[in-house]
């Protein structure tokens, strides 16, 4: 019983450890942040058949560089507060009465259930 707080701290830094070893992978699924941002914004902008351009603005960005919260600015009032949905390809932010569905460089954007544009996504 002495040993045993020594092998539990042991085999958490073995685990750790082994968990750094891959740490994109959940990174994959969903839009990578960089470090560098425009004005308060990220780099990542919903540019949108409409003609118009939707940046995404970080609030909450995972170890492995996902925007996990964010803010949408859909209008001169503001952003609307969008969250990382896990899905299991692509990805998927969530918020009130809004949502972007996309794959890679590829996004729909969801205003209620039924006004949906088709936009890509621009790294500035």
């Amino acid at each position: 019983m002495r040993n045993r707080p020594g092998k539990l701290i042991a085999a958490a830094v073995v685990l750790s450890s082994s968990l750094a070893v891959h740490p994109a992978a959940a990174a994959d699924l969903g839009l990578m942040a960089r470090p560098t941002a425009v004005g308060n914004c990220s780099e990542l902008v919903f540019t949108c058949e409409n003609g118009r351009q939707y940046p995404l603005c970080p609030i909450a960005v995972s170890v492995a560089g996902e925007v996990v919260t964010a803010s949408l600015q859909t209008g001169h009032s503001g952003g609307v507060h969008v969250r990382l949905v896990p899905m299991g390809v692509g990805y998927r932010y969530a918020g009130p009465g809004v949502w972007v569905d996309g794959f890679r460089g590829n996004a729909l954007l969801n205003f209620g259930k039924h006004s949906q544009i088709a936009c890509t996504i621009e790294n500035y």
